[in-house]
């Protein structure tokens, strides 16, 4: 019989041993579930509190990505005036030079044309000499052959007159 006694249920240990479980259970729910429970919501709230920092962060982010693109944009804005403005500058700038170079021209032609109507002027004065002194030779020349007064006129008049014709024309 001594190996029932092994089997056997006593009634008492399972009484004792169930009170040892209810008072652990107490136990460890009032000092270490409350505590690790508490840990947890601390944990869990500092988690919540990081993850609406970084979403704040990030929406102060954005909002300053936006600040930023709308300089950017306002610097090119900028940027294209002056350059617009810069050529405008240079277009008239350009214009002025033109103007500028167009008038020295039309002044140098201008002088050009007097200078060759001095010239021509000059040639015609130097060819009349000459015409003069050919028709005083001629003149010589014919009245040593013994032509009249009104002869050497008619004769100086009509050369003069064909020279400056053929001068005319050109």
């Amino acid at each position: 019989m001594q190996t029932l006694d092994i089997i056997s249920v006593n009634l008492w240990q399972m009484l004792a041993s169930l009170a040892n479980l209810v008072l652990l259970f107490l136990i460890v729910k009032k000092f270490l579930y409350q505590p690790v429970k508490k840990m947890l919501e601390t944990r869990q709230n500092t988690i919540d509190a990081d993850y609406a920092a970084a979403a704040s962060a990030k929406e102060q982010a954005q909002a300053e990505q936006k600040a930023y693109e709308a300089k950017l944009a306002d610097a090119k804005a900028e940027a294209d005036r002056v350059i617009r403005s810069a050529a405008d500058i240079a277009t008239e700038r350009e214009q002025e030079i033109v103007a500028a170079a167009k008038t020295k021209a039309d002044g140098i032609v201008r002088q050009a044309q007097e200078e060759a109507a001095l010239e021509r002027r000059k040639a015609e004065e130097g060819i009349r000499k000459e015409i003069v002194e050919v028709s005083s030779a001629l003149a010589e020349k014919l009245l040593e052959r013994e032509v009249s007064a009104d002869d050497h006129r008619r004769l100086i008049d009509t050369f003069i007159d064909e020279i400056g014709d053929g001068y005319d024309a050109d």
